[in-house]
């Protein structure tokens, strides 16, 4: 006699349409915020370029983070996240960063309006990803957090008392 055949079942989430978009909407800001970042991080010029330097890897590593954790999420919802460059250089709400040598001050800038371009996709699809699924808001919740925090330290670096 052969052992009883046991069926499990997995509940599956499965994202709508709508919060498929929205999901790769942020996966693709924030993408496009690490390329960013690292392109300002390797031509940033002037005095205080050491700091800058440093602090702009914070900038890339957060969203590198947070583009990992959205394509995460967006897997666990059934999602096919879209990352390739293709992608993101043809559906980025981003302003293009300008090309060659940047100076501290414009960097500084030019990444904080990134930062806030990124936050204002997050905050767009917010209420909606919220009334379908509160756990991927919740991940929204922390990037908007955490973006916010980087913008006011790199801001504060152009700012006299």
């Amino acid at each position: 006699m052969s052992a009883p055949t046991i069926h499990r079942t997995t509940a599956r989430f499965e994202a709508s349409e709508q919060l498929r978009a929205h999901l790769q909407r942020v996966l693709v800001a924030l993408v496009d915020l690490h390329v960013q970042g690292k392109q300002a991080h390797w031509n940033v010029t002037g005095r205080g370029f050491r700091d800058l330097h440093l602090q702009l890897d914070d900038v890339v590593d957060a969203a590198r983070e947070h583009s990992d954790t959205v394509a995460e999420r967006m897997r666990a919802l059934q999602v096919v996240p879209d990352g390739r460059t293709e992608t993101v250089a043809t559906t980025t709400e981003l302003s293009p960063y300008p090309a060659g040598l940047v100076s501290v001050g414009d960097t500084v800038d030019a990444v904080v309006e990134r930062i806030a371009q990124t936050v204002e996709v997050v905050r767009a699809v917010h209420d909606d990803v919220d009334a379908e699924d509160p756990t991927s808001a919740d991940l929204l919740h922390e990037i908007i957090a955490d973006l916010e925090k980087h913008a006011w330290f790199l801001s504060s670096e152009n700012r006299e008392a």
